[in-house]
């Protein structure tokens, strides 16, 4: 399939918009790029609170991929983004090549999934019981599972960790099991204030992103690279784009003004600064 890039320069990441519901009052979903918490198959309750705690230049969460399994998110959530006109991607996590094979095929025949997410860079996978994927041939492996069941028409994301020294091996791996584009990146493993696995987001993760974007898109020109990592102003987002990012998504900025994303979003389209 061609790799161009069809969607838009601003995406909502994954678990940052809540169901959509939350978004809804600041943001128009009509037409916007957003990507829902990640789904498993089985519903998961989350990790016990307190789950976030705020850092000089960010956050630190433990949210332990709280939702409420793919049965109930096909019945509830979906249809509400769909009817709200927001272009649908579906994060997916598993703790097993079966897994996520089963993820894309059911996603694949659901009404209104725009596209997939693979979540290949949760910052505790061991604790979480999840598919490791530290190695680039074992996220390659995901993808490559995932592809064969989800339709050629429509894009699948490979997420990758920050990891600037396999940044490159792991996009063009997963490149070349069927990625459309790869999202750069994720949290970075760090710890709670009470010592429990955490993962960091926000501004402090940026200039890890920003490097990660700049050596795949140097090294990899034709693949499309989605940029993520304390995108908080249209500056942020420019930023990106100009080190090769096609699109950027807006995360943890949300949680302090969910106002950002249409800000961003609005301003690019308009070129202000």
């Amino acid at each position: 399939m061609s790799l161009a890039w069809r969607g838009g320069r601003v995406m909502v990441a994954s678990g940052c918009g809540g169901t959509g519901r939350e978004l809804a009052a600041y943001a128009d979903l009509a037409g916007l790029d957003f990507v829902t918490r990640s789904i498993t198959l089985d519903p998961r309750p989350g990790s016990p609170g307190p789950r976030i705690a705020e850092t000089p230049s960010g956050l630190v969460n433990a949210i332990g991929l709280q939702n409420p399994g793919l049965e109930h998110f096909l019945a509830t959530e979906l249809p509400w983004l769909v009817r709200a006109g927001a272009r649908v991607h579906v994060s997916i996590v598993g703790s097993t090549l079966g897994e996520h094979a089963d993820l894309a095929r059911r996603l694949s025949r659901a009404p209104g999934v725009s596209g997939l997410e693979v979540n290949l860079s949760a910052p505790d996978q061991a604790g979480e019981g999840l598919f490791e994927t530290r190695e680039p041939f074992h996220a390659a492996s995901v993808v490559a599972a995932v592809r064969r069941e989800f339709s050629d028409d429509r894009p699948v994301l490979a997420k990758l960790r920050l990891d600037p020294s396999r940044a490159v091996e792991t996009s063009r791996l997963v490149h070349e099991a069927g990625a459309t584009a790869v999202v750069l990146g994720n949290a970075l493993s760090a710890a709670m204030p009470d010592g429990r696995p955490g993962g960091l987001t926000g501004p402090a993760v940026a200039p890890v992103a920003l490097r990660c974007v700049r050596d795949v898109c140097a090294v990899l020109p034709d693949l499309p690279v989605v940029a993520a990592g304390g995108v908080a102003s249209p500056d942020d987002a420019r930023r990106f784009l100009a080190a090769g990012a096609v699109a950027v998504q807006v995360g943890t900025a949300l949680l302090h003004d969910p106002t950002t994303v249409a800000r961003i979003a609005e301003a690019l389209s308009r070129g202000e600064t």
